[in-house]
């Protein structure tokens, strides 16, 4: 099969292509397929239509967006997103969680309109791109567009007139918004310096990029349990938040002298899901970087014939694997893979490199001599059209017209020569936008808030700006400090992951119901990994500015020797922190 590809595809995805079909065909010699041909999707689909069941359970007890997708799969619905266009009509009961299937989803009421998620796999993108949907939310939408968690990219305000247009203008862009929502495999992310990072243990974009077609050409791997998020980690400077995702690939290195071949390998954590405060962890086994794809492949199968599909509290990975244990999942996945998954200790891998945090911002040296990348701050993750399209000359005229997107909601310009940098830097001021900024605005991320989301509490995005303004007019800072800012419970900005976290809440100030937030404190992902602790509940946002600004000035006073602010924190229990962040304490 492959001979017929030589043309195609490169010699690394051949190996990768080699990889997924050995690992995932049937034990025995059988043709190559997703999983044991004995037990596929589906064949086991036709047989449970017979018991009016899906994947076991019957179907009076499937929960109600189950249902809806045994009633028509929501990859079946683009007629209705047609009917919806022609009417100019905006999806209605069952439609509204089929749409999602295609990256549309109606925000009514915050909003009176659809917003679309792209898919943009690893955050790559070229200036083309990223040139056409600047000119597809000037046409289609707001007139804005917002970089996300997900090293992804959301346009809002879309009037139901233009679905189909705006889902022809991505594939016109080559790009697509298939899976971006509901129960699917939502964009894949990568380590966003991939391929130049300085000291990369593995360039991963052509596993993210493996991943993201694999999962567009294989309609068994839809309409799973609930959502599900896999990521690459290669090792590199930035974090991309590996820990946070369902399936966390980690590159790392095996020394001499031990039980494997020495090289470069990669780990699986499992089960990340920081909403629920939980990371992934490491599952005990190690694979070679081409047997990434039959692995994920093999566990999400066992996710979709396991998981619950009654309880939507209860349908994540997470909660298969706390009822299963790790070991009993990776042996039901190991079955259908026809390699052995080899277990082997995490701590005999070297260690690997620490993160360099907010080294998403500014202008650093790539592995090429005279080369850089320059790290573009977007606040919030907001950006204008004009602003897009800017950045897209730039990056043609200066780099070679490749841009890539991070999970902190800001982007990268690469191979950048050093003689161009300070003229990149001057057009970016031009535009209102900057490489150079306050540690308080280069780690500032919010979710859309309630402007754009109707399951927010807060305007998540005004109060970032806001609190952003104030903090770095307010207090100087020697450490990177990253403050989340997140609407509601399902944790979009992951607040438990920042130094500083705010949940929003509606709180009561006069009779009326105002923007507020619980806070927490001292999250963190990779190498400073950890759970942030609550010590403030319900504090209106005006008072939060000046909490704030004192947690800060204490933390200045009274920290060790450059002791980071996530470190300080965790010496400090909640009722600790409390006496020292209140307001009460500035008097003191």
């Amino acid at each position: 099969m492959l001979t017929e590809l030589e043309t195609v595809f490169t010699g690394q995805q051949k190996e990768y292509l080699a990889g997924f079909f050995a690992g995932v065909s049937q034990r025995g010699g059988a043709q190559p397929g997703i999983g044991n041909q004995s037990t596929s999707l589906s064949t086991e689909a036709a047989n449970l239509a017979e018991e009016e069941q899906v994947h076991g359970t019957p179907i009076e007890d499937l929960s109600k967006e189950e249902r809806i997708k045994h009633e028509l799969n929501g990859l079946d619905c683009y007629h209705r997103i047609a009917e919806s266009a022609v009417q100019d009509k905006l999806p209605e009961g069952g439609d509204v969680f089929r749409f999602k299937y295609h990256g549309l989803f109606n925000v009514s009421p915050a909003q009176n309109s659809l917003m679309l998620r792209c898919r943009i796999a690893g955050g790559l993108l070229t200036s083309h791109q990223f040139e056409g949907l600047a000119e597809l939310a000037e046409t289609c939408a707001g007139e804005y567009a917002d970089l996300t968690t997900r090293a992804n990219i959301q346009l809002r305000e879309i009037e139901p007139r233009n679905c189909v247009k705006i889902l022809e203008g991505l594939v016109d862009l080559g790009l697509t918004s298939r899976g971006s929502g509901a129960d699917n495999l939502r964009n894949i992310t990568a380590s966003p310096t991939a391929g130049f990072d300085l000291h990369e243990i593995y360039d991963v974009r052509e596993l993210a990029k493996g991943m993201h077609h694999l999962i567009l050409n294989t309609r068994e791997l839809y309409g799973l349990p609930r959502k599900f998020n896999i990521s690459f980690d290669g090792g590199g400077a930035i974090s991309v938040c590996a820990d946070t995702n369902d399936i966390a690939f980690y590159a790392v290195k095996v020394p001499e002298g031990q039980s494997v071949p020495p090289g470069v390998y990669f780990r699986v954590q499992l089960a990340g899901i920081t909403g629920h405060k939980q990371f992934a962890r490491d599952s005990g086994i190690l694979i070679k970087p081409e047997e990434c794809l039959a692995v994920a492949v093999a566990m999400i199968q066992v996710f979709i014939e396991n998981g619950d599909r009654t309880n939507r509290k209860k349908a994540r990975l997470k909660y298969l694997i706390d009822d299963w244990g790790i070991e009993r999942f990776i042996d039901a996945s190991a079955v259908k893979l026809n390699f052995e998954l080899c277990r082997f200790p995490l701590d005999a891998c070297e260690r690997r490199r620490p993160i360099v945090r907010h080294q998403h911002i500014g202008v650093h040296p790539q592995k090429e001599e005279n080369l850089n990348y320059i790290g573009v701050a977007f606040p919030a993750g907001r950006m204008l059209p004009n602003q897009m399209k800017a950045i897209a000359q730039l990056a043609r005229q200066y780099g070679r017209g490749e841009l890539r997107l991070t999970v902190w909601q800001n982007l990268l310009i690469p191979y950048v020569r050093s003689e161009d940098v300070a003229i990149i830097a001057k057009e970016l001021k031009a535009i209102g936008l900057s490489c150079e900024m306050h540690p308080i605005l280069r780690g500032l991320v919010a979710c859309t808030g309630s402007k754009g989301c109707k399951f927010a509490a807060c305007d998540t995005k005004g109060n970032a700006l806001e609190l952003g303004e104030y903090l770095s007019n307010e207090i100087t800072i020697d450490q990177p400090v990253n403050i989340h800012l997140t609407g509601c419970h399902h944790s979009c900005a992951q607040h438990y992951i920042g130094d500083i976290g705010l949940q929003g809440v509606k709180v009561k100030v006069d009779g009326e119901n105002v923007d507020g937030y619980n806070i927490v404190f001292g999250g963190g992902v990779d190498d400073a990994q950890g759970i942030a602790t609550e010590v403030f509940k319900g504090i209106p946002f005006d008072e939060i500015k000046p909490l704030l600004k004192n947690a800060l000035k204490r933390y200045s006073e009274l920290r060790f020797e450059n002791e980071s602010f996530i470190a300080f924190n965790r010496r400090h229990d909640a009722e600790a922190l409390k006496r020292l962040y209140s307001i009460e304490s500035i008097a003191s």
